[in-house]
């Protein structure tokens, strides 16, 4: 049997504060569960930069981030039944899970009971580090490697690996349809998704954003209709008319009531942002006075992400994105710091 290369090329971040170096470094060790890629295109998320950063707690550095992963494949174990060399494929937030668990048992790896194993910043069962796809190759679990569909680029299909289901899973979750209401809070790389989304299941899309800078473009992605939140007076007009909200991103002067208040009776107030601070108390009378469903999402299941991509391919849902040369990461990640994407990066091998 010949020598297993490991070695692959990836910009990695070595401490916080300092700029991605390219270094070489190794992968995990091969297994017969495992699935190589050549690394055609990496989305850049928000995780990336907070884990770069230490914001979500320590990162092992040296990291390699990225989590919205496309690539073709270049090498299967002898178990892999999903993908065949030379197909297109990709790999989002989650790389692992005990497939042994009740959650796993139940669908619900994403919620692994015994650990979520993440792309990056994490340890296989091998004890190897987790390196994700700000790189040349990536090598991992089969059970996270998905098809990507015949009539979507890879450059469009890697931001639907993290970005993508994240916004797609809890719309579909809680029945988003033509009967819905949704607002979408913050209009960014997940909130654009939200919106898409939100569309394609046949709902009306309220934009939501802090002021009005966003207005032209919200109705550009298609909402039916935007509410500038720091307008008092606006909210009026929204009062229990809305089944959903999604909320992507707010800002530290967030109040519970203030939007609780826009939701109808057993509506849904969904959490999918990950700010380096804590929400503010909610007092109890809220819930009496609102009977309004509270909740959060992680990514998505595997079984979900394959329901996502067959409805993106199926409805043309897009992202919009701005390509990047993955040697040009560092300007990429200046400019996704600057907030200027619109709305989410892919970087290009």
């Amino acid at each position: 049997m010949a020598a297993d290369n490991r070695t692959f090329n990836a910009w990695a971040c070595t401490a916080k504060d300092k700029p991605l170096t390219k270094m070489q470094l190794e992968l995990r060790e091969w297994s017969e569960d495992c699935v190589e890629l050549d690394v055609t295109h990496c989305g850049i998320c928000g995780s990336d930069v907070h884990t770069m950063d230490s914001g979500w707690g320590p990162t092992e550095y040296p990291c390699v981030v990225g989590h919205e992963i496309v690539g073709v494949v270049k090498k299967t174990g002898k178990n892999v039944t999903n993908v065949k060399v030379g197909d297109r494929a990709g790999v989002g937030a989650q790389c692992s899970s005990c497939h042994k668990c009740q959650n796993c048992q139940e669908g619900n790896e994403n919620l692994c009971m015994n650990g979520f194993v993440g792309t990056y910043n994490g340890r296989w069962e091998t004890n190897d580090k987790t390196f994700g796809g700000y790189a040349d190759r990536w090598r991992g679990d089969y059970r996270f490697v998905f098809k990507v569909p015949d009539n979507m680029s890879s450059a469009i299909a890697s931001t639907f690996f993290c970005a993508g289901v994240t916004t797609y899973a809890p719309l579909k979750r809680t029945n988003v349809n033509s009967s819905s209401v949704v607002g979408v809070m913050g209009l960014g790389g997940l909130g654009h998704y939200a919106v898409k989304w939100a569309k394609a299941m046949g709902a009306k899309v309220v934009g939501m954003s802090h002021n009005d800078k966003k207005r032209d473009v919200a109705l550009e992605l298609g909402c039916d209709e935007y509410l500038n939140t720091s307008d008092k007076e606006a909210f009026g007009a929204y009062q229990r008319q809305m089944t959903h909200i999604l909320c992507t991103g707010t800002s530290q002067d967030f109040d519970w009531m203030t939007y609780l208040k826009l939701i109808t009776v057993n509506g849904h107030f969904i959490n999918v942002s990950m700010p380096e601070w804590n929400f503010p108390e909610i007092s109890p009378f809220v819930f009496f006075s609102s009977q309004v469903y509270i909740s959060g999402s992680a990514i998505g299941s595997p079984a979900e992400i394959e329901d996502m991509l067959e409805f993106a391919a199926s409805h043309k849902v897009e992202p919009w994105i701005q390509t990047y040369k993955m040697d040009d990461v560092v300007k990429a990640i200046e400019d996704f710091r600057a907030g200027k994407p619109r709305f989410r990066i892919v970087l290009e091998n």
